[in-house]
Formats: structure tokens, sequence, C-alpha cells
């Protein structure tokens, strides 16, 4: 888009570091679903909880 609005503008996409990066719920339901290593995104109760939920 920002290229249509100006051809001259050159578009930088920067990834933060992951501490600073958003995670949604839905998508660490979707690794728990896949039996993924959830761990790094929710703590141990809310880890086993998904476990639970999803069998």
């Amino acid at each position: 888009m920002n290229r249509k609005l100006d051809q001259k503008m050159e578009p930088v996409f920067l990834t933060p570091s992951e501490q600073y990066t958003y995670i949604s719920s839905s998508l660490v339901r979707e690794i728990a679903a896949m039996k993924g290593d959830v761990s790094d995104f929710v703590n141990r109760e809310v880890e086993a909880a998904l476990r639970q939920r999803l069998g």
C-alpha cells in the first residue's frame, strides 16, 4: 500500500525481539492443539489447563 501511495517510498519491515512481540491466544491454542510446545508463551498452570482441555 505504501508503494501504491508513493512509488519512491521503500517499505522496511522490522521484527521486534521475542520479548516485545504480541502473540494471540488463538495462536497459542492452535499450537497446543497440534501438540506443540507453548511453554514459552504461557505459565505452567495455563499450559496444563490447555493440555487437559485439548486432551
